[in-house]
C-alpha cells in the first residue's frame, strides 16, 4: 500500500474532501496516511478527522500524525500540498497594504500584487521541501494544491527534480456551470481546455461533435445567466471563448475591470472587492463548527469531490486510464506560449504518471491574453530562484492590475512596502 502524505494536513476541511476521495477507492484503503501540520490543535483535529472518514467508507488505512515534515515526507509515494504560509495575517498584508496607494484587489492569490507576494513566501518552503523529498523520496508524486498554482508549480518543477503537477478544480467547476448556462447535462458534454491555471479558455465545447458555443452566445443574451457571471461574459463576449476561473478571480488578471478612476465599473461588473478576506473569515468559523464535529461522537458523511487527486494516485497504483487537467511545464504542448512557462492541460494518467496532451496554437487573442500573466509569473518565480530584488519590481511593473493603475514610483515604493510589512515571512533579497 502506498504512503500519502498530506502537508499542512491542518487545513481539515479541504483535507476531509481529498482524504474521502482517496479512502472510498477499496484499492487504497490501507494506505498509509501521513498528515502533517505545525500547528497541534489543528493536527489533532485532522487525524480524529482521518480516522472517522475511514470508518466512514469502511477503509482501514495506518495513519500517523507528525508536527516535523522530514518524518512525514520519509518514504512517501504521493504528497498533497495545501499549506497557507503566513496564515491570515499575511493575507492581511496583501490587501490592506495595496489599499493605501488605492490599489483593490479581489482574492489576490493567483496574479496581482497579492498573488507576487504569495508566492515569495510559499515557493522558498516549497523549494526547502522538494529538497527534502530528493533524499527521503525521490520518485514521489508530489501533488500541488497551493496557490499561486502556476508560480508555486513552475518553481518546484525547474529547481527540483521531484515529479510534479499542479491540481485545481477551476476546469470541471466551469464546466458544471456552462452545462446550466447552456442547458445540457454534464455527462454529454465533450471540452477541451488549455491554458494557465486559472487563465484556461474552453477551446473545444460540444456534444456528440455539435458545437456548443451557439448555446452560450445565446445565454451571453440572457440578463439573468449574465448576471451570474458578468466579468466572465464579458471576456466571452470580447475575446470570444469562456475562461475557466470565476468572475471574481478573472477580474483582477486583466485591466479591464478594477480601476480607481472608473469606480463604476465595481458596481457594473458585481466585483467583489476584499472577497477572500471574508472567505479566510467564514473558513475560521467553518473550522471552529468541524473542531467541535470531529471531537463529539457524531459520524462523518463522505462524499466523492469532483478534485484530481485521488484519480491521479488511484490511476498510477492501479493503471486505471484516466484524463485530468493538470499544471506542467510548456515544453512545446502551447506552442504559442513561452517554453517552461506552466500551462494547464489535459492529462492521461496511469501507471507511468502523467502524460501532458499537446495543444498547439491557442487562438492568438488568447495566447496574447496569457502571456500577459506568464510575463508576471516567470518574473516572480525568477525573484524566488535568484534572490534579486530587481525582479520582484519588474513582476510588480508587468503585471496587468497593478501597472493599470500605479505610477512607476507608486510600484516600487509599494514593494518596498509589502517587503517591509512581510518581515521574516520573506527570505533577503539582494
Amino acid at each position: 500500500m502506498p504512503k500519502i502524505t498530506f502537508i499542512g494536513a491542518g487545513s481539515v476541511i479541504f483535507a476531509r474532501r481529498l482524504l474521502g476521495d482517496i479512502l472510498s477507492f477499496p484499492e487504497l484503503g490501507e494506505s498509509e496516511i501521513a498528515l502533517m501540520d505545525i500547528d497541534p490543535e489543528r493536527l489533532e483535529v485532522a487525524e480524529i478527522m482521518a480516522r472517522k472518514v475511514g470508518e466512514a467508507v469502511g477503509a482501514r488505512p495506518k495513519i500517523t500524525a507528525h508536527d516535523e515534515r522530514k518524518a512525514a515526507v520519509d518514504g512517501a509515494d504521493y504528497l498533497l500540498n495545501m499549506v497557507q504560509i503566513g496564515g491570515f495575517e499575511s493575507t492581511l498584508i496583501d490587501f490592506n497594504v495595496p489599499k493605501k496607494y488605492g490599489l483593490k484587489q479581489t482574492i489576490a492569490d493567483t496574479l496581482g500584487i497579492g498573488g507576487i507576494f504569495r508566492a515569495l513566501r510559499t515557493i522558498p518552503m516549497m523549494l526547502e521541501m522538494g529538497r527534502e523529498m530528493e533524499q527521503l523520496c525521490p520518485s514521489a508524486m508530489f501533488l500541488n494544491y497551493v496557490n499561486p498554482m502556476a508560480m508555486n508549480t513552475m518553481a518546484m518543477l525547474k529547481a527540483t527534480k521531484i515529479p510534479t503537477v499542479g491540481l485545481c478544480h477551476s476546469v470541471q467547476g466551469t464546466a458544471r456551470r456552462l452545462s446550466n448556462y447552456v442547458g445540457v447535462p454534464l455527462e454529454e458534454i465533450n471540452f477541451r481546455v488549455a491554458g494557465l491555471n486559472h487563465m484556461s479558455f474552453f477551446i473545444q465545447f460540444e456534444r456528440n461533435g455539435e458545437d456548443l458555443y451557439p448555446l452560450l452566445w445565446k445565454a451571453l443574451e440572457d440578463d439573468e445567466i449574465r448576471s451570474r457571471d458578468q466579468v466572465r461574459f464579458e471576456a466571452f463576449k470580447r475575446y470570444g471563448y469562456f475562461v475557466t476561473e470565476s468572475s471574481e478571480h478573472f477580474s483582477e488578471y486583466v485591466p479591464h475591470f478594477i480601476r480607481r478612476d472608473r469606480e463604476e465599473l465595481i458596481d457594473r461588473f458585481g466585483v467583489p472587492i476584499d472577497e477572500y478576506i471574508r472567505r479566510c473569515e467564514r473558513i475560521t468559523e467553518r473550522w471552529a463548527a468541524t473542531r467541535e464535529e470531529m471531537m463529539s461522537d457524531q459520524k462523518v458523511e463522505v462524499r466523492r469531490s469532483p478534485e484530481y487527486g485521488s484519480l491521479i494516485i488511484h490511476s498510477m497504483e492501479t493503471d486505471t486510464k484516466r484524463v485530468v487537467y493538470g499544471n506542467v511545464l510548456n515544453h512545446g504542448i502551447i506552442t504559442n506560449l513561452p517554453d517552461k512557462c506552466c500551462v494547464e492541460v489535459p492529462c492521461l494518467v496511469d501507471k507511468n504518471g502523467l502524460q501532458p496532451t499537446c495543444i498547439g496554437d491557442l487562438p492568438p487573442q488568447l495566447a496574447a491574453l496569457i502571456r500577459t500573466n506568464v510575463n508576471v509569473q516567470e518574473l516572480t518565480v525568477e525573484a524566488a530562484l535568484t534572490g534579486k530584488k530587481e525582479h520582484i519590481y519588474h513582476a510588480a511593473l508587468l503585471d496587468p492590475h497593478t501597472a493599470a493603475e500605479l505610477t512607476i514610483d507608486e510600484i516600487y515604493s509599494l514593494v518596498d512596502d509589502l517587503i517591509e510589512a512581510h518581515g521574516d515571512m520573506l527570505p533577503r533579497y539582494h
